[in-house]
């Protein structure tokens, strides 16, 4: 017969006071000092907690970096859903994308994650998940729109999307570079103009093929 938890290390309730403060703790640490400050020690004193008290809520480390990350990657599956669900699905995704925060906790994540194969298993299954969700929405947006499909395919453009705003907010925090910065977001709200209207407004009747735009 299989042993009923006997030896094994009792573990907090995953809805305790004290593990969500060691949670937000930890991505306190990990945004203002960065995923190597983030020890047992530093995430209990910045919580103002025993240091033993990590342990009793998380086995490892490991653990709690994990439970971070799905607490935040659940956070922004959410917001993401809400924001392709939204009048304006193109805005709302290009406001969510240029949220410097988001992109602060996902660069220490994947840093986290060159030494932590679970982490690095996870953020993968949450950065597909999200890109899936922006993909089938787009694709329906496009042919909403009456965009040629073939000549801007929704895959490439959620990729171009993420990936530009993602590395504007890396080069001004980590470089202090923001060289064609401007110039690329009035690029991008250009488009959404075109496509969407102003921020608030019904979208405007536009066509998109072979690059040239039709009112």
């Amino acid at each position: 017969m299989p042993e009923s938890g006997k030896g094994q290390r009792r573990i907090g309730a995953p809805d305790a006071k004290n593990r969500t403060l060691l949670l937000d703790a930890a991505e306190q640490l990990l945004l203002t000092a960065g995923h190597g400050a983030v020890s047992s020690r530093r995430v209990a004193e910045q919580a103002g907690l025993k240091h033993q008290l990590v342990h009793y809520y998380f086995r490892t480390m490991d653990d709690l970096f994990l439970v971070m990350f799905r607490r935040r990657g659940d956070q922004g599956l959410a917001e993401q859903a809400a924001a392709l669900a939204s009048p304006q699905p193109l805005w709302a995704l290009w406001r969510f994308n240029i949220d410097p925060t988001w992109t602060a906790l996902t660069m220490q994540f994947m840093a986290l994650a060159n030494q932590r194969e679970a982490l690095r298993a996870e953020i993968a299954t949450y950065a597909e998940r999200l890109r899936a969700e922006q993909i089938e929405v787009v694709a329906g947006l496009l042919a909403r729109y009456r965009i040629d499909s073939e000549e801007f395919p929704a895959t490439v453009l959620m990729v171009l999307m993420t990936g530009a705003s993602r590395m504007l907010i890396i080069e001004q925090e980590a470089l202090g570079m923001t060289l064609g910065h401007a110039e690329t977001v009035e690029f991008v709200e250009r488009w959404l103009r075109r496509l969407e209207g102003e921020p608030g407004e019904p979208a405007n009747d536009v066509t998109l093929s072979s690059g040239r735009v039709a009112h």
